[in-house]
């Protein structure tokens, strides 16, 4: 029995061969040696070559064959010597598979048993912004979107007016091909004809063989009520075109919502800074503030701090999925006045002179204060 030769040596790699660099070499040589390519006085010469390259790949790709090879050489992977590492058809069935899925661009779409290959087409994605009002109230919008149409040229055929697709001549119509390898059968796409079993060997001079033609149309959507950033709207059927009849994606519009003026979003509820002047937050009063369904007052108590926060329940946003919507806090700011006339500063002084002789009454957070930085300092 001929001895095999190194695997290493077959591939032309060295031995400490990165995985990239052993899949980049096989490719190479596996499209070189290819029986497909290579006919005539060659075929029998590249299909061996073909069975080599594939066998010292599917070994060196698996890192536990690559290991039990590199310690005990072929003994180490020879399923027939039950070595390190040996496994059972399965796994070299899939490996191989795999290999050619890669080789040939891709594995087979839906409708693998045979015939023609059908393929779903790709999703579609869509970014759409709108304000913080119109998500919570909901709205109709319309929005452009790619669409593809038959050719009008050549009728959706891809072919040029008055010449015809043809059977393909690798895979005779079936749109597969398959590929033996002892007891291995390994069904994959065309790669001629991509799974359409035609071939198109005039093609239309308007679509380029294609037979559709890209456009635009403008869809209908209905944003629901509620619906928050970065939520997904489905649009069934709205993505690209399938292959060989088969079903179309589907289009998904994702929901950006704009920064708003006045309010900032949680979940279901929303939060607003409302200033107030220093006047109202010491001797209390009625404030309006606003809400997304018009404005609503607020009792501001005597003595209301800075950061004092208020809760209006009901008045922030029914999610898609909530029962009942969420509330607006409202969170207090006092405000300190500015560009005084000197009458102003003059009632200030004096208003500070009375504050101070009421001794901590007045401040009931600067004693507190006052204590904790003079415990720190000590």
């Amino acid at each position: 029995m001929a001895t095999k030769r190194d695997y290493y040596e077959t591939l032309g790699v060295p031995k400490n061969a990165s995985e990239e660099e052993i899949k980049k070499a096989y490719r190479k040589l596996a499209m070189k040696h290819h029986p497909d390519r290579n006919h005539g006085d060659t075929s029998k010469d590249a299909e061996g070559k073909f069975k080599e390259v594939k066998e010292a790949y599917e070994m060196l790709s698996d890192a536990q064959k690559r290991a039990a090879y590199d310690q005990y050489g072929h003994a180490g992977v020879d399923p027939n010597m039950r070595g390190p590492g040996a496994e059972g058809f399965g796994g070299f069935a899939e490996a191989f598979g795999d290999i050619f899925g890669d080789v040939f661009g891709g594995r087979a779409g839906r409708g693998g048993g045979g015939g023609r290959q059908i393929f779903r087409g790709s999703d579609l994605s869509y970014a759409m912004e709108i304000t913080l009002e119109e998500a919570a109230l909901g709205k109709e919008a319309q929005i452009r979107i790619p669409s593809w149409d038959d050719c009008a040229t050549c009728k959706g055929t891809g072919a040029k007016p008055g010449t015809k697709p043809i059977t393909c001549t690798t895979c005779h119509g079936n749109g597969v091909v398959q590929i033996r390898q002892g007891f291995f059968s390994v069904q994959q796409t065309c790669p001629l004809c991509h799974g359409t079993g035609k071939i198109v060997p005039d093609p239309c001079n308007t679509c380029h063989g294609q037979g559709k033609i890209k456009n635009n149309k403008t869809l209908e959507v209905k944003i629901p009520a509620g619906i928050d950033d970065g939520m997904r709207i489905r649009s069934t059927g709205n993505g690209e075109p399938g292959t060989n009849g088969g079903p179309p994606g589907d289009l998904y519009i994702e929901i950006r919502i704009k920064k708003h003026d006045l309010f900032e979003r949680d979940g279901d509820d929303l939060h607003c800074v409302v200033p107030v002047g220093i006047s109202t937050a010491a001797l209390g009063g009625e404030i309006s503030v606003p809400t997304l369904n018009g404005p609503a007052a607020i009792d501001i108590p005597e003595g209301t701090q800075s950061g004092k926060q208020f809760r209006l329940r009901g008045k922030g946003i029914k999610g898609v999925r909530s029962s009942y919507p969420g509330d607006l806090y409202c969170h207090i700011r006092v405000e300190t006045p500015v560009k005084l006339t000197e009458h102003q500063r003059k009632l200030l002084k004096e208003l500070d002179e009375s504050l101070k002789k009421g001794g901590d009454k007045h401040s009931p957070t600067d004693k507190g204060w006052l204590d904790k930085a003079k415990e720190f300092f000590s």
